[in-house]
């Protein structure tokens, strides 16, 4: 099922939390203080929306790692009921598309619902300071890449690199909705 973000946290720090992730380490958001910006994309293995777009956020790391920006993913998925999003899973799912940025389990789900997240993808953008200063799509064709005529996430990142702090026009980011688990 379809599910649209929310942009209501927009100005607000980011949570802390600790991880697990599929390179056998644990991460934190002090883990990246040096960086200029923290990209965080609540995402899965299932989701078609990711599988779709995937290649392009490696893509982006690469092209910004250089600039101080450092993306981490986040699978916030119940795992029983979709098997495919299992921390084994995530580690097969983590080589298969190169991955060149931390995946880290999110298993009881508490990281997921203290950022609010939706869907996957949902992606959120911090500025130095740990603000969160976009929210939103990573552009505007997630079938095709050759017909992507807005770059919107790679629009705010450069954006915040420049110095400025307030991305206008941020578009909903659509994709699954988290599966989460039945308590």
């Amino acid at each position: 099922m379809a599910a649209e973000n929310n942009q209501l946290n927009l100005n607000t720090p980011i949570h802390d939390f600790r991880l697990p992730a599929t390179d056998g380490k644990e991460y934190s958001p002090s883990d990246f203080s040096d960086a200029d910006i923290l990209v965080i994309i609540f995402m899965c293995n299932h989701c078609p929306y990711v599988k779709a777009v995937i290649s392009r956020f490696v893509k982006l790391q690469k092209e910004y790692y250089d600039k101080g920006v450092r993306f981490l993913g986040i699978n916030s998925n119940d795992d029983e009921g979709y098997p495919e999003d299992s921390f084994e899973k995530m580690k097969e799912y983590y080589k298969e598309w190169k991955m060149n940025f931390p995946y880290l389990r999110d298993k009881t789900q508490e990281v997921a619902r203290k950022f609010e997240a939706i869907c996957t993808p949902d992606i959120y953008v911090y500025n130095k300071n740990r603000i969160l200063k976009y929210r939103g799509r990573l552009d505007d064709n997630r079938n095709d890449e050759s017909q992507v005529t807005s770059h919107d996430l790679k629009d705010a990142i450069d954006g915040l690199l420049s110095g400025k702090e307030n991305i206008e026009n941020q578009k909903t980011s659509i994709g699954c909705s988290i599966k989460w688990i039945n308590k």
